[in-house]
């Protein structure tokens, strides 16, 4: 009964989700591109707190942000995180300042959706040209950090199940390390109660990690890229286990 439940709650936020996005990407391709990209991020991410307040009153999905002091207030940054669902990219952006994400150019071309992500000048990344992509993601990395826009990578590079580390690529330290700025790792177990690529939602509360930023002065791309994804892998365990023994207890 839960479970047909649960799938009904997460029709119902799908069915509100997919209106609001046509609705809201038609007026940011008429309107908001021709304001200054601060005020275009925001006008653009103002429905993410829409999406937000959906989850938590359609699938039961709580949110509960742990090192909200390590977070930055000004200043050039790279974030690293883990990649379980579609729930990082929409909160992220609610919690992150204006900033650049790193995604593959296929998302673009999705209609309405893809149109208003354009906006947010995201760094889209060919995913079949791995030495091209590279490229890129120092050349626009680079240039957001020059402007003191932060960038989000998610090194998995594709969304995985809870329990699956995958390989942490090392484009997040390289930029840290040629920009000369510092890496901050996040961490959250969404996939336990937002499983990717399935429509069925579990209600509960997604923790999310803010680690404290790691300076890339005088580091190797190796170094910097090893002490983020040891933090990343700890606290993934450890939120996981936190999440089994939720459920167990419910």
């Amino acid at each position: 009964m839960n479970r047909v439940l649960n799938f009904l709650r997460a029709c119902i936020y799908y069915a509100a989700f997919y209106l609001a996005t046509i609705v809201h990407g038609l007026i940011c391709v008429l309107f908001a591109r021709w304001l200054p990209f601060e005020k275009r991020f925001r006008f653009v991410t103002s429905l993410n707190f829409f999406y937000v307040f959906l989850i938590r009153v359609c699938c039961g999905i709580k949110v509960k942000v742990e090192g909200l002091e390590n977070l930055p207030d000004n200043g050039a940054y790279v974030v690293v995180a883990n990649h379980q669902s579609e729930w990082e990219t929409i909160f992220f952006q609610t919690l992150i300042r204006p900033h650049s994400i790193v995604l593959k150019k296929e998302l673009l071309k999705i209609p309405f959706f893809g149109w208003a992500l354009a906006l947010l000048e995201p760094i889209a990344l060919d995913r079949s040209q791995k030495r091209g992509a590279l490229k890129q993601l120092l050349e626009q990395g680079k240039n957001r950090l020059e402007r003191e826009i932060p960038v989000i990578i998610f090194p998995q590079g594709t969304r995985l199940a809870t329990g699956e580390m995958g390989v942490f690529n090392k484009g997040g330290a390289m930029l840290a390390v040629s920009a000369n700025v510092s890496l901050l790792p996040m961490a959250h177990n969404a996939g336990m109660f937002w499983p990717g690529r399935k429509i069925l939602k579990k209600p509960g509360t997604i923790t999310l990690r803010i680690g404290k930023p790691i300076s890339a002065e005088d580091r190797s791309v190796s170094d910097l890229h090893a002490e983020s994804v040891d933090w990343i892998k700890v606290q993934m365990a450890e939120l996981d286990q936190q999440g089994e023994a939720a459920a167990t207890s419910m």
